[in-house]
């Protein structure tokens, strides 16, 4: 398994990344274990998960994810092993994170809660990358093509990261990172970081696929120049570039027929430029998850493609994907049906 930098911060991960969303929901808590252990054996050293999962986000089953994480390091000790990242939730009207049922927002006494309780359901004395799943204030983002309105009802950027220093301070956190941000967003960060002298993204956790390339017109420059790389999530479109739901289809079990939540990937545009993205896999003589899978790696800008599965025929089927050697061939017919479909699902 090919090893990349985590930002500037001198540790390595694997540019496969282990997502954990279900566990907790379609997962039991053994199938979780058996996915850990399987994906350590093939050289994954890089978890994902967050204080929000599993999906979708309930107040009953908020936390189990990382419950079964921390179970696993207590019953394999490999905690030593792994580089752990986690999440805390953005500005939200979910009311159940926090004891005093407020509504989350990104300020200093809702960072110190979120930590503790991500310290104490993952059974770990440290968080090894622990990230703003969305931002506090008001974005495009999960699913938006247009413009939206603004609004200036935000936590500071200043508090947020002194929120964040005081944790890395403390020991609690190694490094930090973002998810879903945007250019403007990353370069705040970045900026108060450099005047501070405050802890430095490392990251930045964005959904990028075959059918959603916006971050190559937005975030590519900066990860490149200031080392703040893409953890790509959803390179499979939420399992549509398999070609599972093509055609109609709505396999029992699947995301879609239990929750019915993959709006994002069924707009405008979206069935047909997935379509073309199946019959360029069969063309160039790959299995679709493998194409899709190995392009979100195969990009200069990406540190880890995140991956995430029920079965565990689904995950050593992703797995594989990272043993796919990528051809210019693959780049140049890439390219021509980028031509054609742009981004349909952001």
């Amino acid at each position: 398994m090919e090893m990349r930098p985590l930002g500037r911060t001198g540790v390595d991960v694997s540019v496969c990344c282990l997502g954990t969303m279900t566990w907790g929901e379609q997962n039991t808590e053994a199938e979780g274990h058996a996915q850990m252990d399987l994906a350590v054996e093939r050289g994954v050293n890089f978890f994902d998960t967050a204080e929000l999962y599993p999906i979708p986000p309930t107040a009953e089953t908020q936390g189990r994810t990382e419950e079964i994480i921390g179970s696993w390091f207590a019953k394999s000790k490999k905690r030593d092993e792994v580089v752990l990242a986690t999440k805390m939730v953005g500005r939200s009207a979910m009311n159940w994170f926090r004891d005093d049922r407020r509504r989350p927002r990104i300020s200093g006494p809702q960072i110190d809660e979120a930590v503790a309780k991500s310290l104490r359901r993952l059974k770990t004395d440290r968080i090894d990358l622990f990230q703003l799943h969305w931002p506090d204030r008001r974005t495009q983002a999960f699913g938006f093509h247009a413009y939206r309105d603004y609004d200036d009802d935000f936590i500071a950027f200043e508090d947020q990261l002194e929120g964040l220093a005081r944790r890395v301070e403390a020991g609690d956190l190694r490094f930090i990172g973002v998810s879903n941000e945007t250019p403007w967003g990353v370069t705040q960060f970045l900026k108060l970081a450099d005047e501070r002298g405050w802890p430095r993204l490392a990251s930045v956790q964005n959904a990028y696929s075959l059918v959603n390339r916006t971050f190559e017109t937005s975030l590519a420059e900066i990860a490149m120049r200031e080392d703040v790389g893409l953890l790509a999530y959803s390179p499979l479109a939420q399992g549509y570039l398999t070609g599972k739901y093509r055609g109609g289809a709505l396999p029992a079990g699947s995301r879609k027929q239990l929750f019915q939540r993959l709006n994002r990937y069924e707009g405008p545009g979206a069935s047909a430029a997935v379509d073309a993205c199946v019959d360029l896999a069969a063309a160039l003589n790959l299995d679709p998850a493998h194409l899709a899978i190995a392009f979100a790696a195969s990009r200069p800008f990406t540190t880890s493609v995140i991956i995430g599965a029920t079965t565990q025929e689904q995950l050593a089927t992703d797995l594989a994907a990272f043993d796919v050697a990528w051809a210019p061939d693959y780049d140049e017919a890439v390219e021509a049906l980028h031509t054609v479909h742009r981004s349909p699902c952001p």
